[in-house]
């Protein structure tokens, strides 16, 4: 019974021993395997860095506003008997748009006008008398002041019926009518818009630190993502005030708008051209990689032996202005090295990359990028 015990402990331990060994050998041999094979070089596209002509922007958004632009209000009560203009009618100065009902201001000036002819006459009268010297000089004084009186009295009343008779102040395409023929309107009542659409204002906000830098009379480039419409104008007007609570700057530029693409009220895109610098080291934005450690780039290493795979470098930079797909390289990168644009979130320090610019996603070069903004 001992015996039987005793050779059966022993192939038991020989059946474990050999799985362990086994397990051992192979996690061995797998270890050689993985550690004798060499990773596949990464297929990346690259961007040779070179001097550019850096033409730096300030870059905001703002809105629309017609150089010439009002919203008409009549300036008498009543009811209103006519409207003589249509939506979106194009009007000159001086047309007449709305008429309030004036009959009874009308026959008010008749009996004026018939009262100062009385008047005049009267006046006539007593000066012919006084120089034949038939009367007296507080009569003539009389005959004067309701003279006088009478002719103010036309004027007010004439006032009166035009306040009643509602012009365009300039030339300009009128909105939708707001009231309608027969409704009673009070002073102050809006009844459509009027907008000048040759020449338009863009107002937009910069921070602090970059209104510093603008100056009247620098070019100003506007764009809309709503159907492509791009126009050049400049800046016309800084506001001397910073606002307290937002830290901006109001700045106002002028633009044309002969084809009338850009309405009243519109989000526009606003870029300051800044002056042209000439040998600005500039990569596209792609080629940045941001970590909590910092800014950097791969840079791609010419092959130290022969038949050997080039490899990558990762360097820190500093970055500086960004203008379209392009950001300025302040330090880190020279004139010439090849920076990688595309394919960077698979590559770590010194791995063996293939360079194949078919996967750029960019321009390849940072002066067609320019070219191209």
């Amino acid at each position: 019974m001992v015996k039987r015990l005793f050779i059966a402990v022993i192939l038991l331990g020989l059946v474990v021993g050999g799985i362990v060994g086994f397990n051992l050998f192979r996690d061995k041999m797998i270890a050689q395997f993985f550690a004798g094979m060499t990773p596949a070089p990464v297929a990346v596209s690259v961007t040779v860095a070179e001097p550019i002509t850096w033409t730096p922007g300030l870059e905001a958004v703002g809105t629309a506003l017609a150089a010439q632009g009002v919203d008409l209000s009549v300036e008498a009560a009543g009811v209103v008997r006519e409207m003589l203009f249509a939506p979106n009618q194009q009007v000159s100065a001086g047309d007449q748009l709305v008429q309030i009902d004036d009959r009874m201001e009308q026959a008010d000036l008749a009996a004026a006008i018939a009262a100062q002819e009385l008047a005049e006459t009267e006046l006539t009268r007593s000066r012919t008398l006084q120089e034949r010297g038939v009367s007296t000089a507080n009569t003539l004084d009389t005959a004067e002041a309701r003279a006088t009186e009478a002719r103010s009295q036309v004027q007010k009343l004439r006032a009166v019926l035009e306040q009643k008779q509602s012009v365009a102040p300039f030339d300009g395409v009128i909105g939708i009518p707001r009231i309608e023929a027969g409704e009673y309107v009070t002073p102050g009542t809006i009844y459509a818009t009027l907008q000048d659409l040759d020449s338009m204002r863009v107002d937009f906000s910069l921070p602090e630190q970059e209104a510093g830098i603008v100056q009247i009379g620098m070019a100003v480039t506007v764009s809309s993502e709503v159907g492509g419409v791009t126009a050049t104008g400049k800046v016309a007007g800084i506001e001397p005030k910073i606002d307290p609570n937002s830290r901006l700057v109001t700045v106002r530029a002028e633009v044309e708008n002969p084809e009338a693409r850009i309405t009243p009220g519109q989000f526009l895109r606003v870029r300051v051209e800044l002056p042209v610098e000439e040998g600005v080291i500039a990569l596209p934005q792609t080629a940045v990689s941001s970590s909590l450690y910092g800014d950097s780039v791969y840079i791609v290493r010419a092959a130290t032996a022969e038949g050997e795979p080039e490899r990558v470098e990762q360097v820190f930079v500093a970055l500086g202005r960004r203008t379209g797909s392009l950001i300025e390289i302040r330090s880190g990168v020279q004139p010439g090295d090849r920076v990688v644009n595309a394919g960077q979130n698979r590559l770590s320090g010194n791995a063996a990359v293939t360079i194949d610019n078919t996967v750029a996603p960019v321009a390849a070069t940072p002066a067609a990028a320019a070219a191209s903004e």
